[in-house]
């Protein structure tokens, strides 16, 4: 049978979640948790990230606000929901499955100025809810598959999602049997009362209602699982079945909830409820697998990640670097250990007395980031790490820092900086790419870096080459500036070793010290965690937290 039999055999059903009460909720987890449970019955999945903002996509948000920009393969930067979607279904996802409000309506406007609408009137409804169909619609084409799973963002009676709401409505009116709505809900347990409240879910499955869309299932998120008694009154209150209300409680790991879902019948409602062909039994042993090994590390690794944008006021924001942990954790996991991670402020070493806490750590890692603020602290943590032997691990920001720390402090450079730090810099080893210069001269920032995935080559008889086991690699990339090539063969003859190379040669992608010099010093200007999944640990990182167990 033909591609194109098969995609007219094919009905795609269509699931959306929608949060109700309050933000933060996990909408993005439920989304990825249904992913699996419905891959895992044997149906073919892609998931897609509607976000509110008019931001045209999430590479300009601050990331101390909105978490992590998550790259695909294909260059576009998304939300950190993206990387969830991928991590749980094991799939690289491509960039119509991520949307906000801000590239929506400049898809609308383009068209119209193109004569896309044959000279009518363009209005907000229904053109928006309509190119949100359309991409919603094609992403199914494009994964041929038999659910399309859509997280709207926001909380039910926002104004910013409302379009979204009445795309759903839209979908639902045409086909309702091909259309399904998850509500994502909070429960609170007061600690003056003492009592779960169903009542703020009643009022948002209400709001939801005036927008014309009723929701079929509900997950009761809560720090305590939900009693009957609480399932029989959403049910009531909501025109819902009991068994449609999930208890969703806090639970120690992210990775368990596709398991607690499974243990409340959600799999079997949604087959039934949309009419999936599903498997009669769902085959979740390798995740089981994976979340067992979690739980039983016989050891411990130590590891510090030092960033710039973990503090948030009085809080600590640890999810601003989450494909980063994540992939310490799959590794360590791996390995058989259990990681202990520590947040650690860049900018708390600023005074270099306060380095001697790196000692407690079996590996130190510096990951992506821009700007001035916080380089001094992170500049000194890599010197230390450097002369005290402590597997360090660079990424982005992490590489380029360890290179300019390198030709201070061993190559003795004056006057040493990035182009980035300070352009009038005498002896700048790391500058902006020559493609970025025109750019960044008129200010083009937005979706202009160098970005997704591109090729590396790698050289023999070095500890990157060693970790993947093979000579070309593709890694996702987001970033303006390179190694200055001018300082290449300098930095080389003092004992650095730049192991990875663009296919021409002219671009250094990795780097690093000798194992006779240094466990392991190494850096990288791509982001390997974008490619670490749970079932699948990313080799570097995997070498990584090895040298750390491993090393005195």
């Amino acid at each position: 049978m033909s591609r194109k039999a098969k995609q007219k055999k094919r009905q795609t059903k269509y699931l959306f979640v929608v949060g109700g009460v309050m933000s933060g909720v996990g909408k993005g987890i439920t989304s990825s948790s249904i992913a699996k449970l419905l891959q895992a019955r044997g149906l073919s999945v892609t998931a897609i990230k509607i976000d509110p903002y008019i931001n045209v996509d999430a590479g300009t948000m601050n990331p101390t606000e909105h978490g992590e920009c998550f790259v695909l393969a294909d260059g576009l930067e998304t939300d950190q929901d993206m990387g969830n979607y991928e991590r749980f279904l094991n799939v690289d996802l491509p960039a119509n499955n991520y949307m906000t409000t801000g590239s929506v309506y400049q898809a609308v406007i383009e068209k119209e100025r193109n004569l896309g609408y044959g000279g009518r009137n363009v209005q907000v409804v229904p053109d928006i809810p309509e190119e949100t169909i359309r991409r919603i619609k094609k992403a199914g084409e494009l994964a041929e598959a038999d659910v399309v799973i859509t997280e709207v963002g926001g909380t039910v009676g926002e104004y910013e999602n409302i379009l979204f709401i009445e795309a759903i409505r839209m979908m639902k009116s045409e086909d309702p049997d091909s259309v399904g709505v998850v509500m994502v809900s909070y429960l609170p347990v007061p600690g003056s009362i003492g009592e779960m409240k169903t009542k703020p879910t009643q009022h948002a499955v209400r709001t939801l209602g005036n927008s014309g869309v009723q929701a079929n299932i509900i997950v009761a998120r809560s720090p305590l699982p939900i009693d009957e008694k609480r399932k029989e009154k959403i049910a009531r209150f909501c025109n819902v079945h009991p068994e449609d209300v999930i208890s969703a409680p806090d639970l120690e790991s992210i990775y368990d909830i596709p398991m607690n879902f499974e243990k409340e019948g959600l799999s079997t409602r949604l087959c039934g409820m949309l009419k999936l062909p599903c498997k009669s039994k769902i085959d979740l042993s390798d995740w089981n697998r994976f979340v067992r090994k979690s739980k039983n590390g016989k050891d411990t690794v130590k590891i510090a990640v030092v960033g710039k944008y973990f503090n948030s006021g009085d809080f600590v924001l640890s999810d601003v670097y989450i494909s980063v942990l994540e992939a310490i954790k799959y590794s360590a996991y791996k390995l058989g250990l259990k990681p202990e991670i520590t947040y650690l402020s860049s900018q708390s070493f600023t005074d270099k007395k306060a380095l001697k806490v790196l000692k407690e750590f079996d590996g130190v890692l510096v990951p992506g980031g821009f700007g001035k603020t916080g380089i001094e602290g992170k500049l000194n943590v890599i010197e230390y790490v450097r002369k005290n032997k402590i597997p360090y691990f660079g990424i982005c920001y992490g590489m380029q820092l360890a290179v300019l720390e390198y030709a201070k402090n061993v190559l003795k450079l004056a006057d040493t900086s990035t182009e980035e730090i300070n352009p009038k810099a005498r002896n700048l080893v790391v500058a902006v790419m020559e493609e970025q210069k025109d750019k960044i001269a008129v200010g083009d920032m937005g979706g202009t870096m160098r970005l997704g995935q591109y090729e590396t080559i790698l050289k023999d008889k070095t500890i990157v080459k060693e970790a993947y086991k093979k000579k070309e690699i593709l890694e996702r990339h987001r970033h303006r500036y390179e190694v200055n090539p001018e300082y290449v063969e300098v930095l080389e003859k003092k004992g650095m070793i730049f192991s990875g190379t663009s296919p021409d040669g002219s671009l250094m992608e990795t780097m690093e010290l000798p194992r006779e010099k240094h466990p392991f010093f190494v850096g990288v200007q791509y982001h390997p965690e974008l490619q670490a999944r749970p079932l699948d640990p990313h080799p570097l990182f995997t070498a990584f937290i090895k040298a750390s167990y491993e090393s005195e």
